[in-house]
């Protein structure tokens, strides 16, 4: 089914099932995200979540579905799209420097059979600056900390210069100055006009960092500006169980059964 290059919409998805062993992982996603927001994806662990963006960027194979990037197939928009993958999914012991992992995300625009040069490390570097990082350009990536390797991941998405940016849990597993630094990034290219779409797992500052939310557990639970779309109804939808949405003093509850990914 074809879908209509929709002014103001950074990516559309329409009817997107995937499933793993006969068992449903994403049923039937029907999804516009505005152009120029900084956009969340929630839900519990199982939802779909990070399997939703790799079903976006042809990573796992899908039951049907058609996605569209800026009006036009997927396929025909890759140089407009960066990729900050889980840190679980890297093999971190590759011999490889953080100036070389940033330096792959030109290869793009360069094409593989063409080597970098001196105007490409310019721009490697300038990437690992802007994520405070350009002092480890030459350091083995086995040898930063976890929050390091993100901002080192964070850099390679940045220097494909894209339109739409896909960063599955950029925060998980870092340090509270990490997390700062990688939101401030985050918000400055959308004030720039481009299009985070982040998944999330911590719903205490889903109201602090994103502007468009999307709720999802195997389906679309709700979508929308996040002030309109962060509920506790929708919450209850998406999570089930006890959920208690206090005022900003206080936080969000949880039972201890439940491990909010």
């Amino acid at each position: 089914m074809a879908i209509p290059d929709e002014t103001g919409t950074a990516l559309s998805i329409r009817n997107l099932t995937v499933s793993y062993h006969n068992q449903p992982v994403l049923w039937d996603i029907d999804l516009d995200i505005p152009s120029g927001v900084m956009a969340g994806i929630v839900g519990p662990n199982g939802a779909g979540k990070s399997t939703l963006i790799k079903s976006l960027l042809g990573l796992v194979p899908t039951l049907s579905g058609d996605v569209a990037v800026y009006g036009r197939p997927y396929a025909k928009q890759r140089k407009r799209i960066g990729y900050v993958p889980q840190r679980s999914s890297v093999d971190w012991d590759f011999p490889t420097t953080a100036l070389d992992v940033v330096t792959m995300g030109l290869y793009g625009r360069l094409g593989w059979l063409k080597r970098p040069g001196r105007k490409e490390r310019r721009e490697a570097l300038e990437a690992l600056d802007m994520v405070s990082m350009g002092d480890f350009a030459d350091r083995q990536i086995s040898q930063l900390s976890g929050g390091q390797q993100q901002r080192v991941f964070l850099a390679r998405a940045l220097v494909q210069q894209a339109d739409i940016y896909f960063l599955d849990e950029p925060m998980a597993g870092v340090d509270a100055t990490t997390e700062r630094a990688i939101v401030d990034i985050l918000r400055r290219l959308r004030d720039e006009g481009k299009t985070l779409i982040v998944v999330h797992h911590d719903l205490q500052t889903v109201r602090t960092y994103f502007d468009w939310l999307l709720l999802l557990n195997v389906q679309v639970i709700a979508s929308g500006e996040a002030s309109d779309t962060f509920t506790i109804d929708n919450l209850r939808k998406a999570y089930g169980g006890q959920i208690a949405l206090l005022n900003d003093t206080d936080a969000l509850m949880f039972p201890a059964s439940k491990v909010v990914r």
